[in-house]
């Protein structure tokens, strides 16, 4: 949509809503794309529970699950009672569950009660699974039919109940026992002959998650495979529901965005950066402060054991904050490479040997290249009298070089093994954040630093 277009379209629901007529504000809501109405109520918060109740219900729904978490609680908490339980009673048991996932444990009793009695008792099925399992994301609403079932009596069946699925692309073939047999594309049904059965398209090649796998797990099984359904089952086989493409999507994008906060040093956000209240937000952030502030203590108390050394040469501190940054950099930049791997399903655990052995060869050519630059900076600046390092130049400079070297080597180890050593541990790989990284590596940067200090001037400055 053009800059002209969404003026024109802003306008001309001022201008209706101005009109107070009902039946005017309704048709032309009901006749916007479903996008289109979530941009309105994005730049119309005043009228965002107005525009909701004057949709047809099941456009209200469409709209509805699409829109962030802070609209949606602002929209249930000022529709009327039975207008929140219509809007709730119409999402897909999926898009309920995710909503209610979000809210505390009293207002989510008390809306499950607004609930019909069938949709309430989903609704508690989905939320008994666990957390994060990919049994929330389910919906119970597919097409299933019987492999001595023709392809008439499917496509009949399809009639009758494909309206309340949240798909028809995909088939699902059980047995009397609700066990899945194997799933059927709807393209195979249409080119089949009517009169054959249903068990004569089956290849038995299809493709199941459990109830209780992890939510990565099913995006990385869409990722592999071309579907835009997948059945989900139980341990017996038993055909409980199934996923779709755009659930895992949605979830995909919401690990993506915990992920990159946690790479800044802190923890995930629940809701979008400006609708966090500041003691909240505070909350959030001042965790990883407080761990990476007693990590860079433990820097000053490297820095204070190497005091003596300090006095002696204090032309080494001037080179601390190279020495240290340095090591910081490579590892972030290798934390975040793993860590972005891992989630793409790139590689895994049993890689750890494949990544060290790659990481120690660009760590030392890294190193290589990067010492090169510090020997050339003590180079330059003495000879061009920039600065005067004294008779033992060469010394300092070789100093410099090699601490480099063995920093941003040790960096880029560190920054690598960090996140599979917690992928193991069956921790967040995404904790093994940029700052945690580089304040780890700044403590053993200075021990490393003057370790080769020593090395290159005892007994002439040290």
């Amino acid at each position: 949509m053009t800059e002209s277009d969404e003026i024109s379209l802003q306008q001309r629901f001022e201008e209706v809503i101005a009109s107070e007529n009902k039946l005017v504000i309704q048709e032309f809501l009901n006749n916007q794309n479903i996008s289109d109405v979530a941009e309105l109520i994005y730049d119309n918060e005043a009228y965002e529970t107005q525009i909701i109740s004057h949709l047809s219900i099941h456009r209200a729904a469409s709209v509805f699950k699409i829109l962030d978490l802070a609209e949606q609680k602002t929209i249930i908490k000022d529709l009327p009672p039975f207008k929140s339980a219509e809007l709730l009673n119409e999402l897909p048991a999926d898009d309920r569950v995710a909503f209610l996932e979000e809210l505390p444990t009293g207002t989510v009793r008390e809306l499950i009660k607004t609930l019909d009695p069938e949709e309430r008792k989903i609704t508690l099925e989905l939320l008994g699974y666990p957390e994060n399992s990919v049994g929330r994301l389910m919906t119970p609403e597919y097409v299933y039919v019987y492999e001595y079932n023709t392809v008439v009596e499917v496509v009949e069946t399809i009639r009758r109940f494909g309206t309340n699925s949240e798909t028809v692309d995909v088939i699902y073939v059980i047995n009397y026992k609700g066990e899945l047999l194997d799933d059927l594309r709807i393209r195979d049904i249409i080119l089949a002959p009517p009169e054959a059965k249903v068990s004569e398209l089956m290849d038995g090649r299809f493709i199941a998650l459990k109830a209780n796998d992890d939510q990565e797990k099913a995006n990385e099984v869409f990722k592999m495979n071309n579907r835009v359904a997948l059945a989900v089952t139980d341990d017996k086989n038993i055909l409980l529901g199934i996923v779709t493409i755009d659930d895992v999507l949605w979830i995909a994008t919401e690990e993506f965005t915990e992920d990159i906060q946690k790479f800044g040093g802190t923890e995930a956000l629940e809701a979008p950066y400006l609708d966090i209240s500041i003691p909240k937000l505070i909350k959030k952030r001042v965790g990883w402060l407080i761990i990476l502030l007693f990590g860079e203590m433990l820097t000053a108390s490297a820095m204070q054991y190497f005091q003596v050394e300090l006095e002696s040469a204090t032309v080494l501190a001037l080179f601390i904050p190279l020495i240290v940054s340095s090591g910081g950099n490579s590892g972030s930049q290798a934390s975040t490479l793993i860590i972005q791997a891992m989630a793409l399903g790139e590689l895994s655990i049993n890689d750890w040997w494949r990544v060290m052995r790659r990481e120690l060869i660009s760590g030392l050519l890294l190193g290589l290249i990067l010492g090169s630059i510090g020997f050339m900076r003590v180079y330059l600046w003495q000879q061009l009298h920039i600065y005067n390092y004294g008779e033992y130049w060469h010394l300092i400079a070789s100093t410099v070089s090699i601490s480099i070297m063995g920093i941003v080597l040790w960096g880029s180890l560190v920054g690598s093994m960090l996140p599979l050593l917690l992928k193991k541990l069956k921790l967040d790989p995404a904790a093994s954040s940029a700052p945690f990284v580089a304040t780890l590596v700044d403590v053993t940067g200075i021990v490393l630093y003057f370790s080769v200090a020593y090395f290159f001037l005892k007994g002439i400055l040290l």
